[in-house]
């Protein structure tokens, strides 16, 4: 499954990223201070300020002087006026008031020309624009100087209880080591989100976390715009941003737009190489492999689920065959794999076999695809694995893609097992009621129809010899439905074998966790040597997917890296031969 989209409306600002700071002391003169009488001179840089910053911010969320107009200084810490940026620019105070409730920065509203590092003196009227207190609109800019500002420095977490809005409009820097956690807006809008004390992981998933601890742990960073879909994607030169990389002493202007505190970067961001791409997943050991991967809607039916043209589906496809064949399993299960006969499940192993040799793959037909647009398929390898009986599914009404399970033998005789794959019910919302709708527990919506899928599967485990349970289950590990198989005699493999940081195969709201999952029956599971989540999909920003529109072509490669938006899983077993 895949995140929709989320537009944002634009308001009169645009793109790019901001100019920079100098940062400094404090406060230094270049002009004589403003007279206190305003009718002694008709000089602009006389006429006095009206108010502080300070006051013009108030200890709460909204300006109390909002309607009324009033004349400001401060030095200039952020230039953002081109009409492909923000249309205007930010000072701040540097006497600080001695509430600190009360924040010493003002976004103000004016392409009126100024520099970074000018004292200013802005007439206006105080406003609020969705939640940002700001000048707006503006009947004056005098420079009458210059000034340094010294950034305040802000360590993550936030307490409990605390905001981002004594700070609103102030230039920060973050000593501390952030980690960036979410890019899935990269491409779209310059946006990364970044963390204290690591990636953030789903609070179900077992990792200790909880969701107001990775509220107050979060940042997000902005590219000092609105616009959408820019020609040069930050942080994709000379390599991609990963999650997982890391960045210090990061320093902007804290803002606030989109229902959301973001930083409008004033230094250079760099990120460290925190997170390299692996080549290949971690050694398994055993002697069969066996693997789960999320296709994410390969379709040879073009402008349904998947490509919308053919360039797009070779694209995709070519991506497709570099990652299946990188995991070199004997055994695969598919999900998202278009559900129209043998087409596109024909197409993908021809494709496959043309890379590592005619007739390495062979898939496994079906015997009750369902009538959902997608189904679950499975490849595997001829030469070294053999289908012993026919393939099983079950027929509980419950599942919109009902499970495909096939029994194998590792070459002339041995001991057999069987693979069973699944695509559990997504967690998105729709038409749920009841039961089924979000609960508020963290598991979101269909939890309890997967629960009883969860069920269903457990009862098909017990008509096969050894099982293998694996795919896209939509639950994450302390999810009810990953305890209903558990409780079913079933034993989860990833728990076993990958270290707890690195367990987790999908991304969603900047929160990793595992929805991908492999268990195996408790005689097979002694048998299985190890496992690992190969991250060549969650960690990579979707800009560098198969599809054309938006993505600078550039950044396209035929190779196995954001191939899907789920990490493959892959387990070894060590199968005995039987004489």
């Amino acid at each position: 499954m895949i995140a929709g989209l989320t537009l944002r409306p634009m308001r009169r600002r645009a793109a790019i990223p901001a100019a920079g700071l100098a940062a400094g002391l404090l406060l230094t003169l270049s002009a004589p201070p403003a007279s206190a009488d305003p009718g002694a001179t008709s000089q602009p840089c006389d006429i006095p300020v009206t108010h502080r910053i300070a006051q013009v911010q108030g200890p709460g969320s909204a300006s109390p002087l909002a309607g009324q107009t009033v004349r400001v200084e401060g030095v200039v810490t952020g230039d953002f006026q081109r009409t492909d940026q923000l249309g205007g620019f930010f000072i701040q105070d540097p006497q600080p008031d001695a509430d600190p409730a009360t924040s010493e920065g003002l976004f103000v509203l004016s392409t009126k020309e100024v520099a970074a590092g000018d004292r200013v003196l802005v007439s206006g009227r105080a406003a609020e624009y969705n939640g940002l207190t700001e000048l707006a609109p503006v009947s004056a800019v005098d420079v009458c100087g210059t000034g340094t500002i010294t950034p305040t420095s802000y360590e993550l977490p936030r307490a409990d209880g605390v905001t981002f809005e004594p700070q609103e409009n102030m230039l920060l820097t973050f000593p501390e080591r952030l980690t960036a956690t979410e890019h899935y807006q990269l491409g779209r809008y310059g946006e990364v989100t970044v963390s204290s004390q690591g990636r953030l992981f789903q609070p179900t998933d077992g990792h200790g976390s909880t969701q107001a601890a990775n509220d107050q742990r979060r940042l997000l960073i902005d590219d000092g715009s609105n616009r959408q879909n820019p020609a040069d994607v930050p942080y994709t030169s000379p390599q991609a941003l990963r999650l997982g990389d890391t960045v210090s002493g990061l320093t902007g202007v804290l803002h606030y737009g989109f229902n959301t505190y973001r930083l409008q970067p004033t230094l250079p961001v760099t990120f460290t190489r925190a997170n390299p791409r692996p080549a290949a997943p971690d050694p398994v050991g055993g002697n069969v492999r066996v693997a789960s991967f999320n296709t994410l809607n390969w379709f040879t039916t073009l402008g349904s689920r998947g490509a919308s043209t053919a360039q797009e589906r070779d694209r995709q496809l070519a991506k497709l065959v570099s990652a299946l064949s990188g995991l070199d399993a004997d055994v695969v299960g598919l999900m998202e794999v278009e559900n129209n006969g043998d087409a596109a499940i024909g197409e993908l192993v021809a494709a496959l076999n043309a890379k590592t040799g005619a007739g390495t793959y062979a898939w496994v037909g079906h015997p009750n695809p369902g009538t959902d647009a997608i189904h679950v398929a499975m490849i595997y390898k001829a030469k070294k694995v053999r289908p012993i009986g026919a393939a099983k599914s079950s027929a509980e009404p419950v599942f919109e893609r009902p499970p495909l399970a096939q029994t194998f033998m590792r070459g002339p005789v041995s001991e057999p097992f069987t693979v069973i794959v699944n695509h559990f019910k997504s967690k998105g919302c729709g038409d749920a009621t009841g039961a089924d709708a979000d609960q508020g527990d963290g598991q979101g919506c269909w939890n309890a129809r997967r629960s009883t899928q969860a069920a269903a599967v457990v009862k098909l485990a017990k008509t096969v010899v050894n099982p293998v349970v694996l795919g896209d289950l939509n639950s994450y590990t302390n999810e009810e439905p990953i305890r209903v198989l558990e409780d079913g005699g079933l034993v989860g493999q990833t728990e076993r074998f990958v270290p707890l940081p690195r367990r987790y195969s999908y991304v969603f709201d900047g929160q990793a966790g595992e929805l991908d999952h492999v268990l195996a029956g408790r005689h097979l599971s002694h048998l299985v040597s190890g496992a690992s989540i190969w991250h060549i999909n969650s960690d990579e920003p979707l800009i560098l997917d198969y599809n054309t529109e938006y993505n600078p072509p550039t950044l396209y490669s035929p190779d196995a890296y954001r191939s899907s938006d789920h990490d493959p899983v892959v387990v070894g077993l060590r199968v005995p031969g039987l004489l």
